[in-house]
């Protein structure tokens, strides 16, 4: 069984026992946090209607709340001027563990 949900602007497919990475959530080390669904697929059972899937939802574990993406650099260049930038991100990420859909 597994589950398409919504997490931090993004769509994730998950199964129970998985570990996803998701945009910064407000939620402390060990808290529990909810997910709504986009879609469940039980063996050859798909469940798409919004009425159903209101009635669904995915219990993740918060596993690390101040993880970090990879780094990212970023190089502005102009030519003939000798202007050059650069910069870095890492964008803040929370880790999560899927413990139940239901």
């Amino acid at each position: 069984m597994y589950a398409i949900v919504k997490a931090g602007g993004h769509q994730e497919k998950v199964e129970v026992g998985d570990t996803i990475l998701v945009n910064r959530l407000d939620a402390k080390k060990g808290e529990t946090v909810e997910f709504p669904v986009a879609l469940v697929v039980d063996g050859t059972q798909v469940t798409l209607a919004a009425a159903d899937l209101a009635k669904m939802s995915v219990k993740a574990e918060v596993v690390d709340d101040e993880a970090k993406g990879p780094k990212i650099s970023i190089q502005k260049y102009k030519n003939k001027t000798g202007v050059a930038r650069r910069k870095g991100h890492r964008q803040p990420l929370t880790a999560v563990k899927i413990t139940a859909i239901a």
